[in-house]
């Protein structure tokens, strides 16, 4: 008898772990279900913080500055990144990474969104949604002071070797601008200064904010009489089908203009890149 009710004990044990057993899965799955189906709003105030990917090296839309004795991340694109999060209500999370590595970032998830004076073309298009454009720039020529004469005109870059930081509009500028470049591709800025002051490159295509950062922190660096026109404007780029969140981004871009914040923004962020 004692046997059999053993019997009996074990196996109303091993029902009950089954079914608490099944249950727990199904309510993994609702849950995972549930997560699924947030929007990517919703998956970042849950979160409490949102991430932006960057490439601090391009003054004054973010760049690496000591304040108050702590490296920080600054620059204007910051301060967009800032009013972002504070209208989403959430902290901002800030990665550094190479300009060429942020795109795939996105697509993993490791950041929320990019901000890093990127230009929405068509094939970045393809693989990622981009809010309206929130600033354009001049493209200029990064050359050393002591060539300020040499070059004058974009025919006189015939076959140079030049620089473009990797995976930017820049380097298609320098491609399709200057017959027979010999291109350099690197994923800093900072690099590509050091292999123009060693005289591995003869100049670098950068907007002309960012030159001019580049200038008054080196007195043998200046801009050239060159320019390559306007750029196409730069924009935040967000994962693919992410509307409400491009569509909350555009609303706080639309009142940092009307505000005229964001020009205050690119006005402090040059000012702080000088000093």
């Amino acid at each position: 008898m004692t046997k059999k009710f053993n019997a009996y004990i074990i196996l109303v044990a091993i029902i009950i772990l089954t079914f608490t057993s099944l249950s727990g899965c199904r309510n993994s799955k609702n849950i995972s279900k549930e997560t699924e189906n947030k929007s990517s709003i919703e998956k970042i105030k849950d979160s409490g913080k949102i991430v932006i990917g960057t490439c601090a090296d391009y003054p004054p839309y973010e760049f690496h500055k000591q304040i108050h004795g702590k490296d920080e991340i600054v620059g204007f694109d910051i301060e967009i990144a800032k009013e972002i999060a504070k209208d989403l209500d959430v902290e901002l999370e800030i990665k550094d990474m190479d300009f060429k590595g942020l795109l795939g970032a996105l697509q993993t998830g490791n950041v929320d969104f990019i901000i890093a004076g990127m230009t929405p073309t068509t094939e970045r298009a393809k693989s990622v949604d981009f809010t309206k454009k929130y600033y354009e720039a001049d493209q200029g020529f990064l050359i050393r002071t002591e060539d300020k004469e040499k070059y004058k005109s974009i025919e006189e870059l015939k076959g140079m070797k030049v620089g473009a930081q990797k995976g930017t509009i820049q380097e298609e500028v320098a491609l399709n601008k200057i017959e027979n470049a010999q291109l350099k591709s690197l994923g800093k800025i900072t690099d590509l200064v050091l292999e123009l002051k060693n005289k591995k490159i003869e100049g670098i295509v950068l907007v002309k904010p960012v030159a001019e950062a580049y200038v008054n922190a080196n007195p043998d660096l200046c801009l050239s009489y060159i320019s390559f026109g306007k750029e196409d404007g730069v924009a935040i780029a967000v994962k693919k089908g992410n509307k409400e969140l491009v569509d909350t981004m555009n609303k706080t871009i639309d009142r940092l203009v009307e505000n005229k914040f964001l020009d205050n923004f690119i006005k402090n962020a040059t000012m702080l890149s000088e000093e």
